[in-house]
């Protein structure tokens, strides 16, 4: 049997016997028939980043063939701020690939997510889900190559306070219950997740737990498996989905807020990346990091200032963008330093069998480990429209791929010390920073707008609306005017507290 579909906990998978890749109608619906389905629900991403839902009842068999087939009417201006009431209209398509058993419906139910059509029944131009598969294309175009991803998804999971084994304050990595009071809760999200498909890589409780009024909050944290990107965005998008509601089931609040309060840990949506060509990770040439990784964080530090526009998108972004935070403040890059904005993480690059000297009993594995290694970008958080933002790594990644002097781009960003350290203040001071405010954002994405729009990957009307959205807010003296005012701090905190 394949190996990638034995044990897999995805139930269409393992009834069908096909990757999901694979799916056809006639697989939805004979395995509606043989589980005796009774709702279908289409699920698609909206302007706010949120998961929307249009429920079906299976009157009969003709028209369960005709919502596949046919897709339903939405009305568009209530979905995106940049299509006018009078000509509203859009269709929603199921894309069977993404079909799951939803585990919250009473009522068996298939989930599926959508691609929206305009009236002339071509792809929207504008919505989340299209110009990522735009930007997948053109990077495919331009290099030959297969852009991957996986996201890093932090959250704060938030309840009464028992006092029992209280956690050390700012010391939750990794630790054990029944100093983590949520692992139980992650577990079963993680369950869940995969079971809809979601290539989870692990999870565990992150560095972040505190109380206040009488609440624990404590951090946890998902991470996923590199995957084609388009794939990387739906499996992320269905997760917080699967966090919330399994949150509101068992009477816990969630929260993906990037910050939560001043001087505890924010939570990031650290993005992962790789480059593939005919199955192969190109990330590494001979154990070390490549040309081909190497132009793209080139491409990167270049549109930098402009990837918060997707990425931190409301005015508590910014103040998770601090240093001594594990956030990053400037435009650099380095080996296992988590004080730059693109991080290369330990990719098993060592020599050594780890696992026969662990193992005295083994054989040699002789495991590829090559697959393994990634970039890690870590400016963005939970505030992420998350296709805008991973077609946004996309087009930086192929931006490096266009530079002529992208090597020289990376030999001049590259640091191997803490940047926020004494010692080093002169090589922080020759870096650029990070935008400081949705505002600030604005002003980059302005700039640097044709390098988004060239192929066609975003369109002018989708990048005129973030920036007006970015502008609205008014933020750009905001961290500086309640910098330690508390009060303040936690207003701004409620009323972005159900981001993204």
């Amino acid at each position: 049997m394949n190996k990638e579909l034995e044990m897999c906990p995805n139930k269409l998978v393992a009834a069908l016997g096909k990757p999901s890749k694979e799916f056809t109608k006639s697989d939805i619906i004979g395995y509606i028939k043989q589980n005796d389905i009774r709702m279908v629900n289409f699920m698609y991403p909206a302007g706010d980043g949120r998961l929307k839902t249009l429920n079906f009842v299976i009157n009969n068999a003709a028209y369960l063939d005709a919502i596949l087939t046919c897709g339903e009417r939405v009305d568009g201006s209530s979905l995106f701020p940049f299509i006018e009431a009078g000509s509203s209209d859009l269709y929603v398509l199921p894309r069977f690939s993404t079909a799951f058993l939803d585990p919250f419906a009473e009522i068996p139910t298939i989930s599926m997510l959508c691609s929206y059509f305009n009236k002339d029944g071509e792809p929207l131009e504008s919505s989340p889900e299209n110009t990522l598969r735009k930007a997948c294309r053109a990077f495919n175009e331009v290099t030959g190559m297969e852009f991957q991803a996986m996201g890093e998804l932090e959250y704060y999971v938030i309840a009464p306070d028992a006092g029992m084994f209280p956690a050390t304050d700012q010391k939750g990595y990794h630790e054990s219950a029944p100093y983590a009071k949520f692992n139980e809760f992650r577990t079963r999200c993680m369950a869940y997740i995969a079971q809809a498909g979601g290539q989870i890589k692990y999870g565990h409780s992150e560095v972040g737990n505190f109380t206040i009024d009488g609440k624990i909050y404590e951090q946890n944290e998902i991470e996923f498996l590199p995957v084609n990107a388009e794939d990387a965005a739906d499996q992320l998008m269905i997760a917080k989905w699967i966090i919330r509601n399994l949150g509101y089931q068992m009477g816990y609040d969630v929260t993906f807020a990037p910050k939560i309060t001043a001087g505890k840990a924010g939570s990031g949506l650290h993005v992962h990346m790789r480059i593939v060509k005919d199955g192969q990770n190109q990330m590494l040439d001979g154990g070390v990091l490549s040309a081909t990784a190497r132009r793209a964080i080139a491409g990167m530090m270049e549109l930098a200032p402009s990837i918060t526009a997707f990425g931190n998108t409301n005015p508590t972004s910014y103040f998770r963008l601090v240093p001594h935070q594990e956030a990053p403040t400037n435009i650099c890059w380095g080996d296992r330093n988590r004080s730059v904005l693109v991080r290369v993480p330990l990719g098993w690059a060592a020599k050594s069998d780890m696992c026969k000297i662990a193992n005295p009993l083994e054989v040699e594995s002789n495991y590829d480990t090559t697959q393994k290694q990634t970039v890690e970008m870590r400016s963005p958080d939970g505030s992420a429209d998350i296709y805008q933002l991973i077609a946004g790594l996309a087009v930086a990644c192929r931006y490096g791929f266009e530079l002529e002097n992208a090597l020289e781009i990376a030999e001049k960003t590259y640091v191997n010390v803490n940047i926020h350290q004494k010692e080093n203040a002169d090589k922080l001071n020759s870096l650029a920073c990070l935008p400081d405010s949705c505002e600030a954002s604005a002003d980059c994405i302005e700039r640097q707008r044709a390098a988004f729009e060239k192929y066609n990957v975003f369109s002018p009307a989708m990048i005129d609306g973030i920036i007006k959205k970015l502008r609205s807010y008014g933020d750009k003296t905001l961290r500086a005017d309640i910098n330690g005012n508390q009060e303040e701090m936690l207003k701004l905190v409620n009323r972005y507290f159900h981001c993204g």
